[in-house]
């Protein structure tokens, strides 16, 4: 009892900012949440250093090659065996099979393809990868034809209908699809502040006409309008072009959200005595409405945020996915899915399903985050 009174006693001399840490840390699945993200952020910004390969390297002599599961021993530590193409001499149906004699070394900051980090900085290490400077090619025969490794080739998570790796794909994709979410939250930070800010604080008919607004652009089926706009996209657009085109139309359609949390919040604080004060100082509404009113909620402005994010990220890939968003050779999680349309390749080559691992694992953590944020935006609630 006099440790926790003693407890309850320090916490009363933390501020607010304080107390939210720590009421976040002991959320576990949000610090998780956290941790996982900043993961894939980290490898999507170095996606050229932890990417096997670079995003356009192909290899067509092992199209829709599987995933190669990685072993360890003592002798080799760390490896794959080389995959050769067998095809069925009476289906002709065209597999691959392990070649136990053709032993792949994987390494960490290994030598491999030449690129630039950030198109700026050329460099050769990547962060994992098959080690050229150890490996001892093989010469297999199978098949119709003989199949001669002078390079290795490493799939982890297998190859698409043009021997890209898919795992590299991936890194490469989530630098496009997480970075997407954050530059569409800035347009929806502006427009539901501001927004969101006039309608509480003015109030009157200025408030009812832009919540009948807000009505009206929720009246409308989301995905549909997301598909009406991504259409009315130029095709011949340059990718860089459509990127920041995608990122206006989703950040159109996911402000009001945030507009009617700050305008709600607004019409509570407005009255209150230290916003009167302010007023009957001479205070401007602008300094009014950000300098007093907007820090009091800050924390429900970003657990909002936070929430947002991956809505943006499921409309970029339900766009790209229906080819009416970013196009190849753009790498993103959506359009990697796109081999996925036909069926009897899903059905053949499983492993092209992946990108969705990393889609729902990117929600769920944002999701995560969100509640431990939420809970953590009001210290002084009950547990």
């Amino acid at each position: 009892m006099k440790r926790e009174e003693a407890k309850t006693q320090d916490l009363g001399y933390l501020s607010q900012w304080q107390l939210i840490r720590i009421r976040f840390i002991r959320h576990r699945l949000a610090v998780a949440a956290l941790f996982l993200l900043i993961t894939l952020y980290t490898m999507a910004l170095f996606a050229e250093f932890f990417a096997p390969y670079p995003s356009l390297w192909k290899n067509l002599h092992h199209t829709y090659s599987p995933p190669q599961p990685v072993r360890f021993s003592l002798e080799h530590g760390l490896y794959v065996f080389g995959m050769r193409q067998h095809i069925d001499p009476i289906t002709f149906k065209h597999d691959y099979i392990e070649n136990t004699g053709d032993i792949i070394p994987l390494r960490l900051f290994v030598k491999g393809e030449h690129y630039k980090l950030w198109g700026l900085i050329p460099l050769e290490r990547h962060f994992f990868g098959p080690d050229r400077d150890t490996y001892k090619p093989k010469t297999v025969r199978g098949g119709f034809r003989g199949d001669i490794s002078s390079s290795p080739v490493f799939y982890l998570l297998g190859a698409d209908k043009y021997g890209q790796d898919i795992l590299s794909r991936i890194i490469y994709g989530a630098r496009i699809s997480l970075s997407i979410g954050f530059v569409s939250i800035l347009v929806t930070f502006f427009l539901g502040i501001v927004i969101g800010g006039i309608s509480g604080y003015v109030g009157g008919a200025v408030d009812n006409i832009i919540q009948r607004s807000i009505e009206i652009i929720n009246a409308f089926p989301q995905l549909p309008l997301w598909l009406a706009l991504g259409a009315a996209l130029p095709s011949d657009w340059p990718p860089l072009r459509i990127y920041f085109a995608i990122t206006i139309v989703l950040s159109l359609l996911g402000w009001t959200g945030l507009a009617r949390v700050v305008r709600g919040k607004l019409l509570s604080l407005r009255e209150e005595d230290y916003a009167v004060a302010a007023r009957l100082l001479g205070a401007s509404h602008r300094r009014v409405i950000f300098r007093h009113l907007l820090p009091g909620f800050t924390s429900h402005i970003i657990v909002e945020l936070t929430l947002r994010v991956p809505i943006m990220i499921l409309g970029e890939t339900s766009l790209s996915f229906l080819g009416l968003g970013l196009r190849p050779p753009v790498v993103s999680w959506g359009v990697m899915l796109q081999d996925c349309m036909n069926m009897q390749a899903v059905a053949n080559y499983p492993w092209l399903l992946l990108p969705v691992v990393f889609i729902i694992l990117a929600v769920l953590c944002f999701n995560f985050l969100g509640d431990g944020l939420r809970d953590a935006a009001d210290p002084y609630s009950a547990r």
